[in-house]
């Protein structure tokens, strides 16, 4: 068990070794889009921006209601698929940055992460972080009035298998669930 003593307190510890893949990146922005409020305005105001100018540049031109109708679904796909490509790209700027770091170790508890990786290490309390979500796969955190700051960790890592019930109820403690 992962515990430290300290002054008679007691610190419940979870640790992972993981280097963080392109899937987990997606997973990772694919919650953010939707469980987040800022996810969910850039996943849905796109095609509904898209769509709103091409039924209005239809109207003021007297596009006849069957080219309209035509019109407005052509921009709904467009926009949709200008959203999913979006959240496409920004999986794939996280995993640059992010693979630069190599194999990561993260420490977590009660005061909040620290990790540590082949070319970088940063420690965090749990006031950056303001949310939690979790897949099949990966914990995220999200913290920031947008969304904007975001953290993974991967199930696989976990170094002992109770770790994962571990972080999940230290995330419980000092974190809302998305």
């Amino acid at each position: 068990m992962n515990t430290d003593e300290d002054h008679g307190q007691r610190t419940e510890q979870a640790a992972f070794v993981y280097r963080l893949t392109l899937a987990d990146l997606q997973g990772v922005v694919r919650v953010r889009a939707r469980r987040t409020g800022a996810g969910r305005a850039e996943t849905f105001l796109p095609p509904l921006m898209t769509t709103v100018v091409v039924v209005a540049f239809g109207l003021f031109r007297g596009f006849l209601p069957v080219v309209l109708a035509v019109s407005a679904v052509l921009g709904l796909g467009a926009g949709l698929f200008g959203a999913v490509r979006g959240r496409r790209g920004m999986a794939r700027r996280l995993h640059a940055v992010w693979a630069a770091y190599g194999q990561c170790r993260t420490v977590v508890d009660d005061q909040g992460t620290a990790t540590t990786g082949e070319t970088m290490s940063y420690t965090s309390d749990w006031k950056l972080f303001t949310h939690y979500a979790e897949t099949p796969e990966l914990f995220v955190l999200v913290g920031g009035p947008r969304a904007s700051c975001l953290a993974a960790v991967p199930k696989r890592g976990a170094e002992e298998p109770a770790d994962v019930d571990r972080l999940r109820a230290i995330l419980e403690r000092n974190l809302r669930r998305l």
